[in-house]
């Protein structure tokens, strides 16, 4: 791109802890208008997966284009400044490339809802303006929210029908904060701006105004996940091992609220989005400006018996991806192969003509974005860790195994195949047929019918995995008493 041409704007947009259950991607539920508006004017990833199904992990590795084997990021409460200080992340880019760049809400790991209104453990390198709202969901709604774990809402199960309107809650304050944004970037027009808006909902507590969020979607209309003692008949331990103790309180009735609460937050982070967007139209802004929209992760909702996030499955580890991308996507495109958000960054550079650090780990959808049809990696690589402390700060060292000790899995995404090993095979391995078993179902993998199968997808995904680390072999500084295992490579 010369210098002289004017670079396109940004408008990177992700929710918390959203599956696919949206209109675009095929939900007969999914009252969600605006995104499936977005998913026209532009492409639909239909396999884009998060690098570790985990909030803190998964957006250290979006923000910064590498897997979290070289972030050094496998839990919650750590930023990648305290283990590879001095790589760039995609907002510091742009902002070294001259353009605006700044956050409203959640884009790096936040203890939610507790650091809502906070800057969380956010990266100021990243941003020049900073902005966390704050709405009646977290200033005074909490005592009224309903929780499986009663005073915890954040990792456990909870909901709230809010008597409150839209405009008293976070997310729709955040919509304000953007519009008034895109308003002054419009009006001083001196530079192409990089605004990311980092929405909470839909994750817990599943929060939303009653009318008429909660009203679409009738509790008695609900789906409830059969055959679940079937489903995990032939699967590894670790495969369930995201599962929490307090999730077997809930009961059917308890199933349909939940199921119902987390569609009326998608609904109502659905409305907010519109309000971004309108403001993006308003203000002339929309044929110079690139739109992403994605999540941090998956989310279950009781399928194979699990709820939330941190299992290797479809709905954990598959995310939505909408770009717009003018002059270059199509309206109503829609790519079908398996794609990383490790690849978000080097696109973004690649479609604003900005320099990227040269250790990025994803690869440019360009081409795709130019043609669904063009050739690509081929295959996505998502990760997860077993074992004590999983969940918040990892004390992983060298000595790792399947036997009481912790452990990863790795499970790697074809257009046709998810092939999981838990501990190098050592705890288990999962075949899923996504051609003929696109619930996962069925676990092929200890059947000799698929046994060449299983030994190809195997080494293909050892050779991902050893892509993962960083190219010299070292290993990312961490914190005293924690190490990032190198399982799998050399």
């Amino acid at each position: 791109m010369h210098a002289a041409e004017k670079k396109p704007n940004v408008l990177f947009l992700v929710s918390d802890d959203l599956n696919n259950f949206l209109g675009c991607y095929g939900d007969p539920r999914a009252k969600t208008p605006n995104l499936d508006k977005l998913a026209a004017r532009g492409m639909r990833f239909d396999r884009a997966y998060c690098s570790f199904p985990l909030c803190g992990p998964s957006r250290n590795s979006l923000l910064t284009g590498l897997y979290p084997n070289s972030t050094g990021i496998l839990g919650n409460q750590q930023i990648f400044r305290q283990t590879i200080p001095s790589q760039l992340s995609m907002p510091q880019a742009f902002r070294l490339a001259g353009y605006f760049a700044g956050r409203i809400g959640k884009l790096y790991h936040y203890n939610v809802p507790n650091s809502i209104g906070t800057n969380g453990h956010d990266d100021p390198g990243s941003w020049e303006l900073e902005i966390n709202p704050a709405g009646v969901d977290r200033l005074e709604e909490e005592p009224k929210i309903f929780s499986l774990t009663p005073g915890q809402y954040g990792g456990a199960l909870s909901w709230y029908a809010s008597p409150k309107s839209d405009e008293f809650h976070t997310d729709a304050l955040m919509a304000d904060d953007a519009a008034w944004i895109l308003e002054r970037r419009a009006q001083k027009n001196d530079r192409p701006f990089f605004l990311a808006v980092g929405f909470y909902r839909p994750h817990t507590p599943y929060v939303a105004p009653k009318d008429p969020y909660f009203g679409y979607y009738p509790e008695g209309e609900m789906p409830v996940v059969a055959g679940v003692k079937e489903d995990q008949a032939d699967l590894p331990k670790a495969a369930l091992g995201s599962h929490k103790p307090d999730q077997d309180k809930l009961t059917d009735d308890l199933r349909r609220q939940c199921v119902q609460a987390y569609y009326a937050s998608i609904s109502f982070m659905d409305a907010q989005v519109g309000r971004v967007l309108d403001a993006l139209e308003k203000n002339g802004l929309a044929d110079d400006t690139i739109i992403v929209f994605t999540s941090d992760h998956g989310y279950h909702m009781g399928e194979h018996g699990l709820w939330q996030k941190m299992s290797l499955f479809e709905e954990s580890t598959r995310v939505p991806l909408l770009i717009v991308a003018p002059g270059v996507t199509k309206p109503g495109s829609v790519a079908a192969a398996p794609i990383s958000q490790v690849d978000l960054f080097p696109t973004l550079a690649e479609l604003c003509g900005v320099d990227a650090p040269k250790n990025l780990q994803g690869e440019s959808l360009v081409p795709l974005l130019k043609d669904p049809a063009a050739k690509s990696r081929g295959w996505a690589l998502t990760q997860v860790v077993r074992g004590g402390g999983a969940l918040g700060r990892p004390t992983v060292t060298r000595d790792v195994g399947s036997e009481g000790k912790q452990f990863f899995g790795y499970t790697l995404r074809t257009p046709r195949w998810r092939y999981t090993e838990w501990d190098e095979g050592r705890a288990g391995r999962e075949l899923y047929d996504h051609d003929n078993d696109p619930k996962e179902l069925k676990n092929l993998a200890e059947e000799d019918a698929h046994s060449s199968t299983v030994a190809e997808l195997s080494h293909q995904l050892r050779a991902a995995a050893k892509q993962t680390f960083p190219p010299s072999g070292e290993t990312p500084k961490i914190q005293p008493g924690l190490w990032v295992p190198n399982l799998l490579a050399p």
